[in-house]
């Protein structure tokens, strides 16, 4: 189009009002991102979203997107991000297949929220004088699993005990924008099922690390099965564990 209005000019066969020849810019303009949960829905829904009637935003870093029923929750910070990423939602909620939906993965985690939305620091348990030492045991286990089990590929990142998590034996934060993750190991699961479980525990969370330093999606997936079976650990978000 723009070639053979090019050659038209240059022939003089061509007369046009400055009306004729104005664009209309704004069908080229960008789309204005949504403001919130209604209109990111809205224009899901535009992308062919069918089975979702409402939509939530979250600060979840460990899970980013995630549908159950007729709900989805979307990390406020993809409020921002390219039509590209949207599609990849839809893809993931409306995807017949395992196949279609872990390429929609891979596509929502390519776009890194942290440069749309700033990081809300974190509030953190303060962690007891007498429960230092087991910090500093458990920061030297990372190290030796770190060294023994991936290579000495993985960040040195705080693990700590915490004496507010209940149902949880362990959990790992992702690394935000500058920032690093870290491990969180409970001090009751410690007391009720020993160091060797809590140990498995912390290898397990490593290998979310592992996925959030990969570039990997932060679940138990394909990649966190075949990563925990080749460690020797269960390959599942929850186990049962006898008392220590």
């Amino acid at each position: 189009m723009l070639f053979a209005l090019k050659s038209l000019f240059k022939r003089g066969s061509f007369q046009a009002s400055s009306d004729q020849l104005a664009l209309d810019f704004d069908t080229f303009a960008p789309p204005t991102p949504p403001k919130d949960a209604d209109e990111l829905l809205t224009r899901l829904r535009r992308l062919g979203l069918r089975r979702i009637e409402r939509c939530r935003l979250t600060r979840n870093r460990n899970v980013m997107v995630s549908f159950r029923g007729t709900e989805l929750r979307v990390h406020r910070g993809y409020l921002a991000a390219p039509d590209e990423t949207h599609r990849a939602i839809v893809q993931f909620v409306e995807g017949r297949t395992r196949a279609d939906r872990r390429m929609a993965q891979r596509q929502i985690v390519a776009f890194k929220i942290e440069d749309t939305l700033p990081a809300r620091p974190p509030r953190r348990e303060t962690v007891r004088p007498e429960d230092e030492p087991l910090t500093v045991k458990l920061g030297e286990w990372h190290a030796r699993y770190n060294a023994d089990h991936f290579d000495g590929t993985l960040k040195t990142i705080p693990v700590r005990v915490s004496r507010r998590m209940k149902s949880r034996l362990g959990h790992y934060t992702a690394a935000s924008a500058g920032g690093h993750g870290e491990i969180t190991i409970s001090v009751r699961h410690l007391r009720r099922h020993g160091w060797k479980e809590a140990l498995h525990t912390l290898l397990h969370e490593m290998v979310h690390q592992w996925q959030d330093e990969a570039g990997h999606p932060l679940d138990h997936g394909p990649a966190f099965r075949v990563k925990a079976r080749e460690l020797g650990i269960v390959p599942r978000a929850k186990r049962g564990i006898p008392r220590g």
